[in-house]
């Protein structure tokens, strides 16, 4: 029912996680673990909670009810299928929600008041009112698993009572929604910019932000396009894995290039790796490098509040003033529903064209 595993951390010390897991008919429906300096600690522990959870079982409770809530983020991260990974900001939000002022407490003990006080608390943090609401979103997520598959009672309307609270005292809400587009003036800054770095700077900066200006694609997306997906003869391209909410991986698109999008791709050097083998992508550099580039780029200029991300909304709002319909639009994009798409639409009056 227990395990005990040696590892060997930095400094070179050995650590020792214990790890107990329960089945029923096949599931597993319970798993904690904990770390500790020796083994001899690690077995005493395994040891008395495997009497424990036994006891909980002998009394017809249900095994898991006594679980912080460290212990049940740990569980769900474990039901996380391998075909269908998270996303950086879900996995690192669970990770420190289950290090944070909540982590030993017991979920089912959990009242309004705890998840009050936890959020006002990462307000005091620094964090914004969607940031904190978040927070209750993923909290959420790992309550209502539990009470299916581990059949656990879970405080979720506790938590929907603490979350109306919250949102009518206004200290949890929704994003605010960009609305932000870089300026004639910004861009030429930015071009000049990396007119002059990019002769002697690896990764072609210049050409990358009018890509995305021209591609509407996120910094992510462009350095995962290959050359084998590219079709010229089309103006098309193949997007492995594209964002989805529920479904990423296996989840390829084609997306229309724009005239220029495409010049630009076709000016881009094909690289080899050092046993002289091709480089199967268009743009082969770091997403975050390429973020902090543009970022450190708008600081040394003096250029406020622009993301690398609001070159998307740049995109999307000239495809409209050029003239695309919605459903065009939607082929450069690749968004799924006109109510996605209109938050990264900001159309300038003054370039929109009359028709007849």
């Amino acid at each position: 029912m227990g395990s005990i595993l040696a590892r060997r951390r930095a400094n070179g010390a050995t650590s020792y996680t214990a790890t107990i897991r329960l089945k029923a008919e096949g599931k597993l429906v319970h798993r904690e673990s904990e770390t500790f300096p020796s083994k001899a600690l690690a077995k005493e522990w395994m040891t008395r909670r495997e009497a424990e959870l036994a006891g909980q079982r002998a009394r017809g409770e249900t095994v898991g009810t006594r679980m912080t809530v460290a212990q049940m983020i740990t569980w769900y991260a474990s039901q996380m299928a391998e075909d269908n990974p998270w996303g950086r900001s879900k996995s690192a939000d669970l990770a420190r929600i289950g290090e944070g002022a909540l982590a030993d407490k017991r979920v089912d003990r959990l009242t309004h008041a705890d998840f009050i006080a936890y959020t006002q608390g990462r307000r005091k943090e620094g964090a914004g009112p969607a940031t904190a609401a978040n927070d209750l979103i993923w909290l959420r997520q790992v309550f209502r698993a539990a009470r299916v598959a581990l059949r656990v009672p879970v405080p979720l309307q506790e938590l929907d009572d603490a979350a109306e609270y919250l949102r009518q005292q206004r200290i949890i809400g929704k994003p605010r929604q960009r609305d932000r587009r870089p300026s004639a003036a910004e861009l030429q800054m930015l071009d000049e910019k990396f007119s002059h770095r990019d002769v002697r700077a690896e990764i072609p900066m210049r050409d990358i932000i009018w890509f995305a200006i021209h591609s509407a694609r996120r910094q992510e997306e462009i350095t995962r396009l290959r050359w084998d997906d590219l079709n010229v003869a089309t103006a098309t391209c193949l997007l492995r894995d594209a964002k989805h909410p529920t479904r990423k991986l296996g989840n390829h698109k084609t997306f229309k290039l724009t005239p220029a999008a495409l010049e630009i791709i076709q000016r881009q050097p094909r690289v080899q790796h050092d046993d002289g083998s091709e480089v199967p992508l268009i743009f082969p550099y770091n997403p975050k490098s390429i973020g902090s580039i543009f970022t450190r780029a708008c600081q040394v200029l003096g250029i406020q509040d622009l993301h690398f991300h609001d070159l998307r909304h740049e995109a999307t709002s000239r495809l409209f003033e050029a003239g695309y319909s919605i459903h065009e639009v939607a082929l450069f994009t690749l968004h799924e529903s006109w109510a996605t798409l209109k938050r990264y639409t900001n159309l300038r009056p003054e370039n929109l064209q009359h028709r007849l």
